[in-house]
């Protein structure tokens, strides 16, 4: 496994690639940032964008959301996966921001992580990029790309992983180095198809190896 200064020199790598790279769900404002985030979960960003303008013309507000008909909620949002639960799950959500917070967003992880249907990885991204407070959410992508470049031990769970990678990486780096490791996993480091063949960081993946043959 990669110590500190080698795992700082495969991120300013990604960083280069991607230097814009920033959150691609749509929002306008905190309460839209926190729906959308947990509507990502297990689902693409794109498919969240088709269905949120929707969803927020008929809910503007969180007060909004709170008194939603969950069948309606569902059928505004009936692509994307697990949606059933979702709907529920934001309407919930909605309610007891309501109800506790007298509809303002709470700032702590663990008021977040309160909130129906808010995990650790959403909680990370609201803190993020909604209040700008350093946090490393850590996705499927961010995971996934973590392992192969040998950033983290190869059985890490998420929390593990996100622990080891704030250990590692500069805390005013957060923020930013989390979108450019998902843009690096999203579109280059891909699941099914990593394009290898081109990689700048191939001799430092753990599996790259067998592509240099």
């Amino acid at each position: 496994m990669k110590n500190k200064k080698e795992t700082i020199e495969v991120i300013d790598v990604i960083a280069k690639m991607y230097p814009d790279a920033t959150i691609e769900l749509k929002f306008h404002n905190l309460y839209e940032l926190v729906i959308v985030v947990a509507l990502s979960a297990q689902t693409t960003d794109a498919s969240v964008n088709k269905v949120s303008p929707s969803l927020f013309s008929k809910y503007p507000t969180v007060y909004d959301l709170a008194k939603a008909n969950i069948e309606d909620v569902m059928d505004k949002i009936k692509t994307i996966g697990l949606y059933k639960t979702k709907s529920k799950n934001i309407i919930n959500c909605s309610k007891m921001i309501v109800e506790k917070y007298d509809g303002k967003i709470p700032n702590t992880k663990k008021e977040l992580m309160n909130l129906p249907g808010v995990g650790r990885k959403t909680a990370n991204v609201v803190l993020s990029v909604g209040f700008n407070i350093p946090e490393l959410a850590v996705d499927t992508h961010v995971q996934r790309i973590s392992k192969r470049l040998d950033l983290v031990p190869q059985k890490a769970t998420v929390i593990e992983v996100e622990e080891t990678l704030k250990k590692k990486i500069p805390k005013e780096r957060w923020n930013k180095v989390h979108h450019q490791m998902i843009f690096f996993g999203r579109y280059f480091c891909k699941a099914k198809k990593p394009e290898c063949n081109k990689c700048p960081l191939i001799k430092k993946c753990k599996f790259g190896s067998k592509y240099l043959k």
